[in-house]
């Protein structure tokens, strides 16, 4: 069946499962991971027995694990993460479709998480195809204009060429920095996780494995989204302890 999508907004059920009174049990929920994240659980595991405790649905469950961190991992993040004001004239590798996602569900009015490393993440999820919906442009915009605004010499996106649409992405990226004059490059590889985590320019992603291992990042997806979507739908959950 052909993906019909014409925004990356959230799902019926998202209004049941994040609302307000549901709130004190996804932090409880995402207290007790992040105990036994830091006492060496396994991710999936420890996700299942704190899911089951709290009788979370799986789309609970997937925005308590996608907020949840070890205590070592997010002070290790912290420690290597830039602000904005350091990107002037530097050069900034982006994880295209990480970034770009997030911002669109933030126009769209999806759910975003902020989780206990700070970064604001969504329930979007692309896996074979990526899907051009009305936000896409918005955000793209609005994210070129953050970086312009902060002096960005050069931003290098870098998308999933598995991924099938990356190509007309591509296209469409080069056509609004050439509009803008913005100074984007746009790469299509196997493995952008691979490529980002070996670089020595500044990271903007939030995807955990990246920041795990990366020398440099900025919370580009937050910061872009704090300024300029001040209608995003935001759940802080991070840790009711310890932060």
């Amino acid at each position: 069946m052909p993906d019909t999508r014409s925004h990356r907004g959230p799902a019926p059920e998202d209004e049941r499962l994040f609302n307000a009174k549901c709130w004190p049990a996804l932090r409880t929920a995402i207290d007790e991971l992040c105990w036994l994240l830091d006492r060496g659980y396994a991710l999936h595991s420890a996700a299942e027995l704190v899911g089951n405790r709290h009788t979370l649905t799986a789309r609970q469950r997937m925005a308590v694990s996608r907020s949840a961190c070890t205590e070592r991992a997010r002070e290790r993040r912290c420690q290597h993460e830039v602000q904005p004001a350091q990107l002037r004239a530097q050069e900034l590798w982006i994880d295209g479709l990480n970034v770009l996602t997030g911002v669109e569900a933030a126009l769209a009015g999806g759910v975003l998480l902020l989780g206990c490393d700070g970064c604001l993440r969504d329930l979007a999820s692309i896996h074979a195809r990526h899907h051009h919906v009305e936000e896409t442009l918005p955000a793209l915009d609005w994210i070129g204009v953050a970086t312009s605004a902060w002096g960005v010499a050069r931003c290098r996106w870098w998308l999933d060429r598995p991924v099938a649409n990356t190509g007309r992405l591509k296209r469409t990226m080069l056509e609004i920095a050439a509009a803008n004059a913005w100074a984007w490059e746009v790469e299509l590889v196997y493995n952008p996780d691979k490529v980002l985590i070996g670089s020595p320019a500044i990271i903007a992603s939030s995807d955990s494995a990246i920041l795990d291992r990366c020398q440099r990042w900025v919370n580009l997806a937050r910061h872009t989204i704090e300024r300029h979507v001040p209608t995003a739908r935001v759940i802080d959950l991070r840790r009711t302890i310890g932060i």
